[in-house]
């Protein structure tokens, strides 16, 4: 018999919708962009040929609607991999729980999740007003330590190298990885640099900065930088990118993030025009999105 989820396991509001997404099943595409941003959803949306759900819960953004014949949903995630636990868990139960009868569903729905976000460059090489499709996602935040993530032997050969080199995880959370869909990516070569990006818990000290606060790691940037395994190296760093593809792997969606670099740490350089390059990166990706 197929167990039937408890109201304080999947927490529904007084329309019957998903709790904070505020979300019904018909009101999601099968295909979905995230953007940490609530403000950056209606600059995609824009761009749509029709738009026909709009729905806003707290930081929790979304416009669902048509690029072509293409129907698309833009939501916004806020900051951090803790929101990322909440968006990608109800995302999930959108498709593959049935809300009416509170049971998973017997034929399974992946979602094409794609992140368009900004980031952090770790490279000269990859320079501000750059564009980075993440090949892996490696989490410096806790949060898929609380899951059942098995990593591939590339994957914990990788991580392992990772640990060794940066003296990451004593003292911290131990870091995790996940592979981006391959399927996705292929669709982003041109005009991309790819590589590892790394997601961090917060954006001042787990990110190196330092203002009134010292860290323990001060070195944190030059060995993020300086880290390669194979033909794989750190390019970048951010807040969400890991914990969407290791919950996505883990519910069997496709996932994929796109960042534009608005700075470089290693450089010290900064976007001259940062809205610009974010408009840029939405056109671009959408051209992209709407012919897959």
């Amino acid at each position: 018999m197929v167990q039937r989820i408890a109201e304080s396991e999947l927490i529904l509001n007084t329309r019957g919708a998903i709790y904070h997404l505020n979300l019904l099943p018909e009101e999601l595409a099968p295909t979905v962009i995230t953007v940490g941003d609530p403000d950056r959803v209606a600059l995609v949306s824009r761009h749509f040929d029709s738009i026909d759900v709009q729905v806003q819960h707290r930081e929790f953004v979304t416009h669902t609607g048509f690029v072509g014949g293409k129907r698309i949903s833009v939501i916004s995630t806020g900051i951090g991999p803790d929101n990322i636990d909440i968006v990608l868990n109800e995302l999930d139960a959108l498709v593959n729980i049935d809300l009416q009868t509170r049971q998973i569903k017997e034929t399974h729905q992946a979602l094409q999740i794609i992140r368009l976000g900004t980031a952090g460059s770790l490279q000269r090489d990859v320079p501000v007003d750059s564009f980075v499709a993440t090949t892996y996602g490696l989490g410096l935040d806790n949060l898929l330590n609380y899951y059942r993530l098995e990593q591939t032997e590339e994957e914990r050969l990788l991580l392992q190298n990772f640990v060794t080199h940066t003296q990451l995880g004593t003292g911290t959370s131990y870091p995790y990885i996940s592979m981006c869909n391959g399927s996705l990516l292929k669709h982003f070569a041109s005009g991309y640099h790819c590589g590892i990006t790394v997601t961090c818990p917060g954006f001042y000290g787990p990110q190196g900065r330092i203002l009134r606060l010292g860290v323990k790691n001060p070195d944190l940037i030059n060995r993020l930088t300086q880290f390669s395994f194979g033909q794989n190296r750190i390019l970048n760093f951010e807040m969400e990118t890991a914990a969407i593809y290791g919950l996505g792997r883990l519910l069997g969606h496709q996932c994929l993030s796109i960042s534009a670099i608005v700075a470089n740490r290693v450089e010290r350089k900064f976007s001259a025009d940062s809205h610009a390059l974010v408009e840029t990166m939405i056109q671009k990706s959408l051209q992209i999105i709407s012919s897959i």
